[in-house]
């Protein structure tokens, strides 16, 4: 895979109760910015989002910002982002975020994150893209998620093939080089892709 130049960063809009997420936060993003990467994200100005995106900026980094209409007063849009779209609804938003990546990463975060990252590996497994989701474990965040994915492997409700297409990392320089080195699978969830 050529080097991946923009990246999907799903997370909290809150901070946390831990001075590790915002600093691991800013990490993401000031390593997007040393390595050209460009950061896609929900355009918000608030909590770990902020924090990645004045992060790529403060190092010279091109941060895209998508937000609806209605969290513009929540949120607080980010008016400093190198480009600023606004969008109709949460959907839009999502549509919008994944044709400008070539990659998804998940930071801690509540609902929002979950159901974006979950929304974005279901399209993976589907086969309606095939660009690596990423899974950055900071302070063993997801531990509880990933053994609940293994326990999903284990009732036969996930097949093993598509739970590993979820790349899991604790940095976010691993998590990176998995990404550049991802080929999705040629399986998706009900098609062989050699038997087409």
């Amino acid at each position: 895979m050529d080097k991946i130049k923009s990246i999907v960063v799903f997370c909290a809009s809150s901070l946390g109760n831990s001075n590790v997420y915002e600093d691991q936060a800013k990490h993401v993003g000031y390593t997007f910015a040393q390595h050209n990467v460009q950061l896609v994200y929900g355009g918000g100005r608030a909590g770990l989002m902020g924090v990645v995106a004045n992060a790529v900026l403060e190092k010279g980094g091109e941060v895209v910002g998508v937000i609806p209409h209605f969290l513009n007063s929540k949120e607080r849009e980010h008016r400093g982002v190198t480009k600023l779209i606004v969008v109709d609804s949460m959907h839009e938003r999502k549509r919008i975020m994944n044709e400008y990546a070539e990659g998804v990463i998940a930071l801690p975060g509540g609902f929002g994150t979950l159901e974006e990252l979950f929304e974005m590996i279901t399209w993976a497994q589907l086969g309606l893209h095939a660009k690596p989701v990423g899974l950055l474990n900071i302070n063993g965040f997801y531990d509880h998620l990933i053994k609940f994915m293994d326990h999903m492997v284990n009732e036969g409700l996930l097949k093993q093939e598509n739970r590993d297409m979820l790349l899991i990392s604790d940095t976010i320089e691993e998590l990176l080089d998995e990404m550049e080195n991802y080929t999705a699978p040629t399986v998706t969830k009900w098609i062989d892709k050699n038997e087409i």
